[in-house]
């Protein structure tokens, strides 16, 4: 059975594809838009042009499953929907846009359902689980390969830049206010920081910064982990203000040149938290996890 998944995110809107067969998948293709829903939202409001813009990328991916004649379609959002105050109104607007019934996953949903995707590819016993989305941070740890504990944070990547940054790139003034937001936001009153020597993670920022390290660090492409030391150094490098760092996000991330780094910060502040050594990143994340647990536990 083919099965489509659309996850409408804060920074991204994702369809994957997949084959099914028993409990058991494989990916055919995956597509994306960056809709930067967050960016819609003001006064806990998303705008009538931010559900355009989402009813607009669904119909396009609605358009793609037409061709392909695929009936089996899933669609559930994050954040995007989650934290703003017309959540019954978009879902509404969209319905009668696209005939999609969105569901919105919590925030606890989201990381275990992240969780369970990522272990379908990697199978740590513990350590701590990343996501750093566009408006929102989940971190699940975990202990013989269960879940201990799982938290969601409302900051994320594109919620933090409109926060905190006034230019495309954050200067020192930018810099300070990230760092301050991101400290006060994941703190250590909310997670379990015992020291967790790995961190798995998933998600669009844990991607763009495997791949700036692989650039910037002269690293295998089959290399899927990041090392303590070779964050603080990109961070360092990307926060310097040089010419050569923007140029280096431009040439390998055009589409997250504005919230690169504040998504670096955040996964630079998680190590910290956990006195990380080391991240995998994983292909698989939320998508996945609810193939897994939604369709899947389902249909068998």
């Amino acid at each position: 059975m083919k099965q489509a998944i659309i996850d409408i995110g804060s920074n991204s809107i994702r369809l994957t594809l997949y084959e099914t067969e028993g409990e058991h998948f494989k990916t055919l293709f995956r597509e994306k838009i960056m809709a930067g829903l967050a960016g819609y939202v003001e006064n806990r409001t998303l705008s009538a042009a931010g559900i355009e813009c989402a009813c607009s990328a669904l119909l396009n991916f609605q358009s793609i499953l037409q061709t392909l004649k695929i009936d089996h379609i899933c669609v559930f959002a994050t954040a995007s929907l989650r934290n703003i105050s017309n959540t019954g109104q978009a879902r509404s607007i969209i319905r009668s846009a696209t005939g999609y019934d969105v569901e919105i996953l919590s925030g606890e949903e989201e990381a275990l359902l992240g969780y369970t995707g990522a272990m379908q590819e990697l199978h740590p016993a513990s350590g701590a689980f990343l996501d750093i989305g566009g408006a929102s941070t989940e971190i699940v740890t975990f202990h013989d390969g269960t879940p201990v504990d799982f938290t969601s944070f409302p900051i994320g990547s594109l919620s933090l830049y409109r926060r905190c940054v006034k230019k495309i790139l954050p200067g020192t003034g930018s810099l300070a206010r990230l760092r301050h937001t991101i400290s006060e936001t994941i703190d250590l009153d909310f997670v379990n920081t015992a020291p967790q020597p790995l961190i798995v993670g998933v998600g669009g920022t844990a991607r763009a910064a495997l791949r700036m390290i692989q650039y910037y660090y002269g690293s295998s492409e089959t290399c899927h982990s990041i090392t303590a030391e070779q964050l603080d150094g990109l961070c360092e490098f990307l926060t310097s203000g040089k010419k050569a760092a923007s140029d280096l996000i431009l040439q390998l991330e055009a589409d997250r040149v504005h919230t690169l780094i504040p998504g670096l910060l955040v996964l630079q502040h998680v190590f910290h938290l956990f006195q990380a050594q080391q991240l995998i990143v994983s292909k698989y994340g939320v998508r996945e996890g609810y193939l897994c647990e939604r369709v899947l536990k389902k249909c068998h």
